[in-house]
């Protein structure tokens, strides 16, 4: 485990993030995975709530080229991105190749449907054993009580959350040790692998330029998520690399 900005951000890759969640779930283990970008970052620096959220993740994979980029300077020479939507195609594959049921839950009936059939026909085998769009609003604790129920009910070992940050991470640290399921904040991917969105070039990704992209796609709602958050990230990236920001 390494920090970043002062938050968790763990040296792994696409085989080994994808290995260890199938572990997971074969033991039947009730943990979350955080995907982290520059995003969740500033949220997690702007917020001690949430720092301590991504901080007690069971894993927190880096997402974003800012983070990778991090990495290598802190000393991981040869780290990838473990990009989300890419993260959760590879546990779908190795999930529809070992049996092992699937849940999604977040983002909107319609979005939830065109998901899982695009994603059945890419893995014959998968199993999606439970599916559920919530309403905007919280749930009330007996509706919360009834979900979990469902989700334990229905045998799902991978649960796949698509609620956006920080409310997919907020509801995930909430529901550790009662879904018993590996539970994955995949943020926008739900969109992505549905085919809502559209994601951006490889080369684009490649070299950090994703959220320009997005920007350019989404500016009324994702402006101040960049134009606000990239900027301060910068500084506190150099302040961090010289030793000036506490792990």
């Amino acid at each position: 485990m390494m920090c970043v900005v002062g938050a968790r951000v763990d040296s792994t890759t696409y085989s080994d993030a994808t290995d260890i969640v199938v572990d997971w779930s074969n033991r039947r283990d009730s943990r979350y995975v955080c995907v982290v970008n520059v995003h969740m970052l500033m949220e997690a620096h702007d917020s001690v709530e949430f720092r301590a959220l991504v901080n007690n993740a069971d894993l927190a994979v880096p997402d974003g080229m800012p983070l990778v980029w991090m990495l290598r300077l802190k000393g991981r020479l040869h780290q990838p991105r473990v990009y989300g939507p890419t993260l959760m195609l590879h546990v779908l594959e190795s999930a529809a190749h070992d049996g092992i049921p699937v849940g999604f839950y977040g983002s909107t009936p319609e979005v939830l449907e065109s998901l899982i059939k695009r994603m059945q026909a890419r893995y014959e085998s998968l199993n999606v054993a439970y599916s559920f769009s919530p309403p905007f609003c919280a749930l009330s604790p007996n509706e919360d009580l009834a979900m979990i129920e469902q989700v334990n009910r229905s045998g799902a070992r991978i649960l796949f959350v698509g609620l956006g940050c920080p409310k997919q991470e907020v509801w995930m640290a909430e529901h550790r040790g009662k879904v018993n399921a590996v539970m994955i904040g995949v943020g926008a991917a739900f969109d992505f692998h549905s085919g809502l969105k559209p994601q951006a070039p490889m080369w684009m990704q490649a070299v950090g330029l994703e959220w320009m992209f997005r920007l350019a796609n989404e500016p009324r709602r994702l402006w101040r998520r960049y134009l606000y958050h990239n900027p301060r990230f910068m500084v506190l990236a150099i302040a961090d690399l010289l030793g000036l920001i506490k792990d």
